[in-house]
């Protein structure tokens, strides 16, 4: 798990096992971001849903692609970790996806520059998204 505050982390693939594990660590809701069928060897959402439902999380499947992160998709987002009764896990294929879905909504509150930084330091960059960072926050570039 990547932390990027102190309610979320982000990080690959789960499985049902990680669920498990991440209940096991405190854990209160799941956030699968992955399209089912993005590579055949992962696990279905409805699989991870019942093993978080299994280990008594939350679960949410906001799938999305790189290139296809819409504000809905970023609104959900930012819902579903308000929403929480406790620490989130978020996943996608490498966790970018879900970071960038927390950075997106999180530049609506705090600095671009801040945003990026605390990303970085969680070992995801996400410059490639300050454009639309800047937009999201204002277009001040904060």
């Amino acid at each position: 798990m990547n932390r990027l505050t102190d309610k979320l982390s982000v990080r690959p693939q789960m499985t049902a096992a990680d669920i498990r594990d991440a209940a096991d660590k405190g854990f209160a809701a799941i956030i699968n971001n992955r399209p089912d069928d993005e590579e055949p060897d992962q696990p279905t959402s409805d699989t991870l849903a019942a093993a978080a439902q299994a280990a008594g999380l939350d679960y949410h499947h906001i799938p999305v692609t790189g290139d296809g992160i819409g504000d809905d998709d970023v609104a959900r987002f930012a819902r579903a970790v308000a929403d929480a009764n406790g620490p989130v896990a978020a996943f996608c294929r490498t966790g970018t996806r879900s970071a960038t879905l927390w950075a997106l909504g999180e530049v609506q509150k705090r600095p671009v520059y801040a945003v990026l930084k605390d990303a970085q330091a969680a070992g995801y960059d996400l410059g490639a998204h300050r454009a639309r960072m800047n937009a999201v926050s204002g277009g001040s570039g904060k």
